[in-house]
């Protein structure tokens, strides 16, 4: 797992990854008193010592993002490289790359926004990735960079993961189907229980509005107050699974939605390298 250090923001979906990293999460939840033998962490930076509780692994995150570009918002190219050994993770390499940010703040340059694309670019353009493209269900999706920048690397040509299944929308045959992006492209939508009383992401969900070949995955993530307070995955993927049960708008769609079903598309992924794209909250 690579993870490009980058200041985030409580609303940013940086920490998707812990989500869906392993679909037996005790150990992300409960740390070292839920991690079973012969589970555990290690850091290129800090060779020769395992981390056998995540909350320590996350500190290490944060302190060695620190480290690297101060505490001043600044970004560096320098991934910080994180590998968990344990039997109930899937077999994946996973690039959490950093969100597009437009205006510099704090220590950032005047060309940030073209060295986040550079940056980018290094690794979407690689045969072999499957892109994550992640966007907040309460922003206007048309304006996403991940997905602009999916549709510039992935257009409609093949790829090594092509034997994912894809989700062609309903009322579309497979070649009628226009779509943003190619072969290597999953869209994840993330805060989907943020949006305004009254509005939904059904369209989105059901590959209607901005279609892509291998569609959209709706997720429901931890708060960064419930990340803060320790809210155990378990329970948190439990009250996603209800939320799209209970949902008018998604119910219809809940065995295709959510974290669970995120991890088994990705397991059938194979030596494909996953790359996770974000918008700045």
């Amino acid at each position: 797992m690579l993870l490009h250090p980058q200041s985030r923001s409580a609303g940013a979906p940086g920490y998707l990854w812990e989500e869906f990293l392993q679909p037996d999460t005790r150990w992300i939840a409960e740390g070292i008193s839920g991690a079973s033998a012969g589970e555990y962490a290690e850091f290129l930076h800090c060779k020769g010592k395992k981390f056998t509780d995540f909350d320590e692994v996350r500190q290490e995150i944060e302190a060695e993002t620190d480290r690297v570009t101060g505490h001043n918002k600044g970004i560096s190219p320098v991934p910080i490289n994180l590998r968990v050994y344990s039997p109930n993770v899937l077999n994946l390499t996973l690039v959490d790359l950093p969100g597009m940010t437009k205006v510099p703040v704090g220590d950032q340059p005047a060309d940030i926004e073209q060295q986040i694309k550079d940056m980018l670019l290094q690794f979407v353009t690689k045969e072999n990735c499957l892109l994550l493209a992640v966007s907040p269900a309460n922003s206007d999706l048309a304006n996403s960079d991940a997905l602009k920048i999916a549709k510039e690397v992935d257009p409609q040509g093949g790829s090594v993961v092509s034997h994912l299944p894809q989700q062609t929308p309903p009322q579309m045959k497979a070649d009628q189907c226009i779509c943003v992006a190619g072969l290597r492209t999953i869209g994840v939508i993330t805060k989907l229980d943020l949006m305004d009383e009254g509005t939904d992401a059904r369209d989105i969900l059901e590959n209607k509005l901005l279609p892509l070949r291998r569609g959209y995955i709706g997720v429901v993530n931890r708060s960064q107050k419930d990340i803060d307070g320790k809210k155990d995955i378990n329970a948190a993927l439990q009250a996603e699974r209800k939320f799209f049960l209970s949902h008018p708008s998604y119910r219809h769609l809940a065995d295709r939605m959510g974290t669970a079903y995120l991890q088994k598309i990705l397991n059938q992924v194979k030596h494909a390298l996953i790359l996770l794209l974000t918008l700045c909250g």
